[in-house]
């Protein structure tokens, strides 16, 4: 499995201090999700807390276009707290909507770099990519 080595603090609504803990995990992407994506997302604390909230808000053109990549945000805040609990602790408090399955974070390009796992790469169609609710870590 590929992973996306956090190189420098992500932006974001999360505290400066909780995006610090970010920088030098190595995240898994999912199995089809090497390649960065482009979509519409939402802040981690301003997002719309419903489907409808979120379709509405595209709708009304409040979402931003990022490319990145999609990180599953479980195995992400369980990875987080292997190095600071009080950072994983945070997530889980404030975006409980996000500690479930199935959510994913959108880390944008630049603040890090594709580990390639030990099979050969994989090309990705566009969609094969998950439909989740999207946030910016």
């Amino acid at each position: 499995m590929a992973k996306l080595k956090i190189t420098s603090v992500p932006p974001g609504e999360a505290p400066d201090w909780v995006r610090q803990h970010w920088v030098g995990l190595a995240l898994p992407l999912p199995d089809g999700c090497e390649a960065p994506v482009t979509l519409p997302t939402f802040g981690v604390l301003s997002a719309p807390k419903t489907r409808i909230g979120q379709y509405l808000a595209r709708f009304l053109g409040r979402a931003r276009t990022e490319t990145g990549y999609l990180v599953e945000s479980l195995p992400a805040f369980d990875l987080l707290a292997q190095s600071s609990r009080e950072a994983a602790d945070w997530w889980r408090a404030h975006t409980p909507e996000l500690a479930q399955p199935g959510q994913y974070l959108l880390f944008q390009i630049g603040v890090g770099h594709v580990q390639p796992s030990d099979a050969s790469e994989q090309s990705i169609q566009a969609e094969s990519v998950p439909q989740a609710s999207l946030t910016r870590a």
